[in-house]
């Protein structure tokens, strides 16, 4: 055993004879004892005419190692790396292709062999990988520990929710039952309030009314007789009917409907109706300053409160000038007595306290008070009814999610990452939505919302699609697939654009690593081959 142990090396060193740049996997195809058949079968040629640099077969299969074929194909064997095919065309090029050199046999170019130091970093990039895969996977196994006890104890809890609910519903009810019941009297209490007010304010506005027209009456009562004649009602050319500024007498007795004067009852009855918007109240139209008319004192108040002392001149001056303003203002004044406007100004509204709803009776108020405690209760227990129905809706649904064959990606769910690159921050929230925010300020774009799984079927949970996002101009909506990689950290490695609204990112997460082969046993760990 242990002889042939030594003579191993030397087994393994011995090369089967083929032509140069043939495989190992196609040198049967290839026997010097025989004719060569091209490998597309379109010829037959003597086996000393494969690497005559002279091309015979279609497919260039009869001068592996020769540059005649401008379709054929060159075996480097790169004993120590990776076996590699080149086109035939470049061979004896100039060019170290293989990193064994055998492609510039004949070129004069010395090639240096750095197979061995190509293999020597590939094995440990791939000794780099498998540790990330070990680690990962040992980290997939704590994630899916992790989700089926948090899937437990949310089963228990949605199963507690559940519950709970019927008999939350219950309350609700109830309480709305007492709520209506309370009501009741709360409202029959606000209307008996409300009609009383009502009717105590239209009581307190007909007698204003009635005083208001009595007034004007005794106002047009000139010759105080107890009676208003046509001639008195020309005194207030304001009630003229066909919009010529006088009252005519034929407008008059039209006003007191044929009569030659009225009584202060028939006036209010009949008359007042017809002429209450229109009547100016000679006490109202003088005593109370003009709506429009400026303040002139205001101006004054913001001058300097300091100045310095006047001077004789001056204020002679200011006499003259205060003079000439107060005869103005009274020019002003009989003018505006002399000419009133045509549509007379409204009396300002001023809510007297008769105007106002007395606040409720002590009674009244512990029916409110009821009502509002009865109110308060339901509309706190419906509320915790409204959350506890979102609390199911919300656990139904993450209990029920495809997080992947055993749950390992279930962590991701209330997770978000993102990745920050010279123009954009990219945010990527697992089975909810991916978004791009510019770096310089502005509102993220949607670029997709959770789609579905969408890797091949061989490997369905290797990518991510998200659809419907914002919609490009004049294009498609937005969407993005994320690629999973394994890696010992969760963290978003690349966001790109690789086509016009479609979007493609690379996720790194223990839960994309798959299941390492086995480790090979070390030396101490048997006693034979």
């Amino acid at each position: 055993m242990l002889l042939w142990f030594l003579l191993l090396p030397v087994c393994w060193a011995v090369e089967v004879r083929r032509p140069r740049g043939v495989s190992l996997t196609n040198h049967h195809f290839y026997d010097e004892a025989k004719p060569f058949t091209c490998l597309d079968g379109s010829a037959t040629i003597p086996f000393d005419q494969v690497n005559d640099d002279y091309c015979d077969c279609k497919d260039g299969s009869d001068e592996p190692g020769t540059a005649a074929c401008p379709n054929g194909s060159f075996h480097c064997a790169n004993t120590g790396y990776k076996p590699l095919y080149i086109p035939s065309r470049w061979v004896n090029d100039g060019v170290c292709d293989c990193c064994d050199g055998t492609d510039e046999y004949n070129s004069g170019i010395v090639c240096e062999n750095t197979c061995r130091e190509k293999g020597r970093k590939e094995r440990e990039t791939l000794q780099q990988m498998a540790e990330v895969t070990r680690e990962g996977f040992r980290l997939k196994k704590i994630l899916i520990e992790d989700w089926k006890k948090a899937r437990e104890e949310k089963q228990k809890k949605l199963t507690e929710l559940q519950d709970g609910k019927k008999s939350l519903e219950d309350q609700v009810e109830m309480l709305r039952m007492l709520k209506e019941e309370a009501e009741k009297p709360e409202k029959e209490a606000r209307d008996q309030h409300q009609k009383l007010w009502e009717e105590q304010l239209a009581a307190a506005q007909a007698r204003r009314e009635r005083e208001r027209a009595a007034n004007a009456f005794q106002e047009l009562d000139d010759d105080k007789d107890g009676a208003v004649s046509a001639a008195e009602l020309q005194t207030h050319p304001e009630l003229d009917t066909d919009g010529d500024g006088a009252l005519s007498d034929g407008e008059a007795q039209a006003l007191l409907g044929g009569d030659a004067q009225v009584e202060a009852a028939a006036f209010y009855d009949r008359i007042w109706a017809a002429v209450r918007d229109k009547y100016r109240s000679e006490v109202l139209g003088t005593d109370p300053p003009s709506p429009s008319a400026p303040d002139l004192t205001e101006p004054r108040e913001e001058q300097p409160p300091v100045q310095s002392p006047p001077t004789e001149e001056a204020e002679d001056e200011d006499e003259e000038e205060t003079e000439e303003e107060e005869e103005e203002e009274e020019e002003e004044e009989d003018s505006q007595e002399a000419a009133p406007p045509l549509v007379p100004p409204l009396p300002a509204a001023s809510p007297t306290d008769e105007d106002k709803m007395p606040p409720y009776d002590e009674q009244v108020q512990a029916f409110i008070d009821a009502a509002q405690e009865a109110r308060n209760k339901f509309e706190e227990a419906e509320r915790s009814l409204k959350d506890m129905e979102e609390s199911i809706r919300s656990l139904e649904q993450e209990i029920s999610f495809d997080f992947g064959p055993h749950g390992e990606f279930a962590y991701l769910y209330s997770q978000c990452y993102e990745l920050g690159t010279n123009e954009y921050v990219y945010r990527l929230c697992p089975f909810k939505l991916v978004s791009q925010k510019p770096k310089l300020g502005g509102s993220p774009t949607n670029l997709g919302t959770w789609g579905l799984w969408a890797g091949p079927d061989h490997d369905k949970f290797s990518a991510m699609k998200y659809e419907q996002g914002t919609s490009c101009w004049q294009g498609p909506n937005r969407s993005t697939t994320v690629r999973l990689l394994c890696g010992k950290e969760t963290v978003v490695t690349s966001a790109t654009e690789p086509s016009r609204c479609e979007y493609l990112m690379e996720l790194m997460t223990p839960a994309a690593c798959p299941e390492p082969p086995p480790e090979p046993p070390t030396d101490g760990d048997h006693d034979e081959l």
